[in-house]
């Protein structure tokens, strides 16, 4: 069962992308498609393509759906496995990763978004927790919205 990032929290994470500078020309990862909610917003703002990565084949139909919808089918993959697989197969600029809740596991993932990250990359982190930065992913902000906690991270040095 998906569980689909909030209207306002998905708006405040991306206003906070576009003041970084790094949802415009991005090649973007969402590593936990569900609906494709958090993609679609990458790409409606600029992003130069998306990949969306979902295990569930219901919710990758949805996806799908979605993306024709708005007609940004185009520069989108969708697939299916597991997001942990294809974090650290980059070259990303942006990876997007709104697991089940219940996942453990953190640091190994955040250590695979490092491998796969570009540097001045950035990785939004969704949970019901803080999420602690791991080594060569440097914290930039933290929010809370009701249960929901998004957490930057950005792997140092420039975008080439």
């Amino acid at each position: 069962m998906t569980r689909p990032t909030a209207d306002r929290v998905r708006e405040a994470v991306f206003n906070a992308l576009d003041s970084l500078g790094v949802v415009a020309g991005a090649r973007v990862l969402d590593a936990y498609a569900g609906s494709g909610a958090l993609g679609i917003e990458a790409l409606s703002r600029g992003a130069a393509t998306v990949t969306f990565v979902e295990a569930d084949a219901v919710a990758r139909s949805v996806t799908e759906a979605n993306l024709a919808r708005t007609d940004l089918s185009e520069r989108a993959v969708v697939q299916g496995g597991d997001g942990a697989a294809m974090v650290g197969r980059g070259p990303w600029d942006l990876v997007l990763l709104d697991p089940p809740y219940a996942t453990a596991g953190w640091d190994d993932l955040l250590a695979a978004a490092l491998i796969g990250l570009v540097p001045g990359g950035v990785v939004v982190a969704e949970s019901d927790r803080e999420i602690d930065a791991v080594e060569g992913l440097d914290p930039i902000r933290s929010r809370r919205y009701g249960s929901t906690v998004v957490t930057f991270l950005t792997r140092p040095g420039a975008i080439p």
